[in-house]
């Protein structure tokens, strides 16, 4: 019988044969999920032999992430600002980066008695979930274009007990208006801002795997800003705030977006990377 240690060796080396950054970790952690422990626990278990059909789990769950697979898909889950969120293949993973714009909302807000929040394009709900979990006293309404992003977003959101104060609607921003929706203090995004132009340069993992209308805009990369800029302008209370994501580079065009659709104080925040990664103003 083969061992933990002895198939984290072998997997190590395969996935390193294709290409895959850190294969070690990817080993261990596919593993770790397979037995049902932490990651950590597999190095007092290196002798404890594999069943043949862990074993046989393994090796598919291997194969998967040596084709590129995303370990996060694999898993089915992901955590994010502490909460673990189920994820499949219809949302974009979410990512250490987007924690950041979590953080500011929360750190500006948590004094705030109501605050009332419009999520665009909510994908597994991460942003909304981690928002309604930490401002105990928000009410959101959060929106996709995917049915199936909805439904796991909902799901996600009764398995922390949140629920009850997410609204999930199917929206499409590009397309519609928000004339029917309350008036917020807060609206919120993290929408496809990779161009089309870059959109072939991305890594496997994303251009094979994650869903394409969540990573691009088939445009040069602001058109989701210019549309929620331009209508969340409308739906926000006196000195309410617009928070984006942005990617490397967007920073100064996002910005004059903002200013000509009516918001000041304009803040940009730099990731841990150094790079401008949140911008966010407030409604003149």
């Amino acid at each position: 019988m083969i061992t933990v240690l002895e198939s984290i060796k072998l997997s190590k080396d395969y996935l390193a044969g294709k290409g895959i950054e850190s294969p070690r970790t990817n080993a261990e952690l596919l593993l770790a999920d397979i037995i049902g422990c932490k990651r950590l626990d597999l190095y007092l278990l290196f002798d404890r032999p594999l069943s043949e059909i862990e074993l046989q789990r393994y090796r598919e769950y291997i194969k998967r992430r040596g084709n590129f697979e995303p370990l996060q898909y694999i898993l089915g889950k992901v955590e994010f600002y502490g909460l673990e969120l189920k994820v499949t293949q219809s949302v974009l993973i979410p990512r250490p980066e987007t924690e950041l714009l979590v953080e500011n909302i929360i750190n500006q807000f948590s004094k705030k008695k109501e605050v009332r929040i419009l999520d665009v394009g909510c994908g597994s709900g991460n942003i909304s979930i981690a928002l309604a979990v930490n401002l105990v006293t928000a009410n959101l309404i959060t929106t996709d274009i995917s049915q199936e992003a909805l439904h796991l977003a909902k799901e996600n959101s009764e398995k922390h007990s949140v629920s009850d104060r997410i609204k999930f609607i199917n929206h499409n921003i590009m397309k519609n208006d928000l004339y029917n929706f309350p008036m917020f203090d807060i609206v919120v995004s993290n929408p496809p801002y990779v161009s089309k132009e870059s959109f072939s340069s991305l890594q496997r993992e994303i251009k094979d795997f994650e869903p394409r209308n969540a990573v691009t805009d088939e445009n040069d990369g602001y058109t989701f800003y210019k549309a929620i800029a331009e209508k969340a302008s409308t739906k926000l209370l006196a000195k309410g705030k617009l928070f984006f994501e942005i990617a490397q580079g967007q920073s100064d065009e996002v910005r004059k977006i903002m200013e000509q659709n009516h918001f000041i104080n304009i803040t940009v925040i730099k990731d841990y990377q150094n790079i401008d990664r949140i911008v966010y103003g407030e409604l003149k």
